[in-house]
């Protein structure tokens, strides 16, 4: 029945029809096919299916960008498969270091393959960089270090490294800061081997002979080429000044000693002082019994006035002997007009 429909409409309907379906159809296959990415190409003699440029499209890929950087890879030479750009795009890599990378090694004819450069772009290191500084070697430079000699002074050194990139030790391995802290260690070994300050001043290149003896590079993703001291400098006398701060430590706690000694023997002192002070209290004590006896003696009548005198001259004439036997104090030396005295060895 719709056969026979068609067939009674007139001839300009079913061409109006037929030509809005082809203009449909074509406006879709431009809205989906990238038409001047894929003529620019083919036009750079980078072939890309129109097919492959949908899928892009669909999978939302940066197509421009891919296409373009396909081209200069081509262009250039490499012979990349723009499938393992796309694959290397989706998993969040940069496909313009890797390109770029790949351009420059493939100009100083180096050995590093796509697999190489997208791993370590992966990685998170910068592959254009690796590639630049494998060709020419960088310098990288420490700050100033401090290392003490044998005899106490300061020594300060600035080292210069020369490093040249490892590409097929970039993945897994240290960076430059590691080879900056070895060579600070380096540094402080050799300036502490040295007896004087003096020797490293007159031949500087001594660090740098103690330095290269040890493999600093190992493990790192670059070949230590020299290392050069670009300045010394003289610090402070630091062991003097720690050994005034431990003659220092040491006079506190000598004075801390004396200190504490000086409070036991005051208080040894009072404690002496009470035990005197707590005798006198027993023997006036023993005194006043005396008396007490004495005084019932003389009222019970077996102690006479008489042997009281007695007593009393006996006491007398004992005093008398003990200040006898005691030496003489020596004379007093003539005073001055006005009732001082001379000072000992002083002449008049």
């Amino acid at each position: 029945m719709r056969y026979s429909m068609m067939l009674a409409m007139p001839t300009w309907a079913i061409l109006v029809i037929v030509l809005s379906v082809v203009l449909a159809l074509l406006i879709g296959f431009l809205v989906m096919v990238p038409i001047n990415v894929w003529f620019r190409a083919l036009a750079s003699g980078a072939h890309v299916s129109m097919f492959r440029l949908i899928g892009m499209k669909m999978r939302k890929v940066d197509y421009k960008k891919l296409v373009q950087f396909y081209i200069i890879a081509q262009k250039a030479g490499l012979k990349i498969p723009i499938v393992e750009l796309e694959t290397h795009l989706m998993a969040g890599g940069d496909i313009e270091k890797v390109v770029d990378a790949l351009i420059a090694a493939h100009s100083a004819k180096m050995d590093l393959t796509l697999e190489q450069a997208k791993a370590i772009d992966l990685a998170g290191r910068d592959v254009v960089e690796a590639v630049r500084t494998s060709v020419t070697p960088k310098v990288i430079k420490t700050g100033w270090i401090d290392a003490m000699c044998k005899n106490g002074i300061t020594v300060r050194a600035i080292a210069q490294v020369t490093v040249r990139a490892k590409l097929d030790k970039q993945i897994g391995t240290a960076d430059t800061e590691t080879i900056l802290a070895r060579v600070g260690e380096g540094i402080v070994t050799a300036i502490g081997q040295s007896t004087t300050h003096n020797e490293i001043l007159a031949d500087p290149s001594v660090i740098s002979r103690t330095i290269l003896k040890d493999n600093l590079d190992k493990q790192t993703a670059y070949e230590i080429l020299s290392i050069d001291i670009a300045d010394v400098d003289v610090g402070e006398n630091k062991g003097a000044r720690l050994k005034i701060e431990d003659a220092e430590a040491k006079k506190k706690i000598s004075q801390a000693a004396a200190e504490e000694r000086k409070a036991q023997a005051i208080a040894l002192n009072e404690e002496m002082k009470a035990k005197t002070q707590e005798m006198k209290a027993i023997v006036l004590a023993a005194e006043s019994e005396v008396h007490k006896a004495m005084a019932t003696a003389l009222k019970n009548g077996k102690f006479g006035v008489m042997d009281y005198y007695k007593l009393q001259n006996m006491v007398a004439d004992t005093n008398m002997r003990n200040s006898i036997s005691q030496p003489k104090e020596s004379k007093e030396q003539p005073q001055r007009p006005g009732g001082s005295r001379p000072i000992s060895g002083e002449s008049f």
